[in-house]
């Protein structure tokens, strides 16, 4: 009897408004919920106010309050342009400069233009000792050997041109012009050389 009677009480409480408003909702039928049906209420409006027509007249840029910095361009660097006859593969060489009398560079210049090298073959040769040796006579690279202004290797090679090879300008620069005639054909062919590979 106690169990009819709590079967009945719960029929009852399940019936009652509580069990209404549950099966009221399983009955009405809920539409899906997507991505896109909630991004619905996510949608921004924009309204627009039509002014009169003095406000719509366009207002001057101010720029105060802020100062504007332009950097400056750098200036290109001139274009040194050898003079005709000379070249290497770089497509750049040295330019000219007169030697200063007594110098070994004068020296070189007056065997330069006894081969028959124009001063564009003087200029890369210029450039081509300054990166060896700096025009140095006795010049000596530890770690190959290489001696003298056009670093002979070894220095004893330049005794070909003449016994004071160690201490004569002019016998070390025989030497070289000989050997880059030999090699390379004329001073910018080997200044090329040395561009491209570090060494002639």
């Amino acid at each position: 009897m106690f169990a009819a009677f709590a079967a009945v009480g719960f029929v009852v409480a399940y019936i009652g408004p509580t069990g209404m408003a549950l099966s009221e909702a399983n009955a009405e039928e809920v539409a899906p919920m997507t991505l896109y049906a909630s991004s619905l209420g996510d949608i921004q409006t924009r309204a627009v106010v039509e002014a009169d027509d003095e406000a719509a007249e366009p207002r001057p840029l101010d720029r105060g309050g802020y100062t504007v910095y332009v950097k400056p361009k750098p200036k290109p660097k001139p274009v040194v342009v050898a003079p005709s006859g000379s070249a290497s593969s770089s497509g750049w060489a040295p330019p000219f400069v007169t030697p200063d009398p007594g110098s070994a560079q004068s020296i070189a210049y007056s065997m330069v233009k006894a081969r028959g090298w124009g001063d564009g073959e003087f200029s890369c040769l210029v450039a081509l000792w300054n990166k060896e040796s700096g025009w140095r006579v006795n010049a000596y690279n530890a770690s190959s050997g290489a001696y003298g202004i056009p670093q002979s290797l070894p220095g004893s090679k330049m005794a070909s041109a003449g016994a004071d090879w160690e201490t004569n300008p002019a016998t070390q620069i025989s030497w070289g012009l000989g050997y880059i005639a030999g090699r390379y054909g004329t001073p910018c062919g080997a200044w090329g050389h040395s561009q491209r590979v570090g060494w002639y």
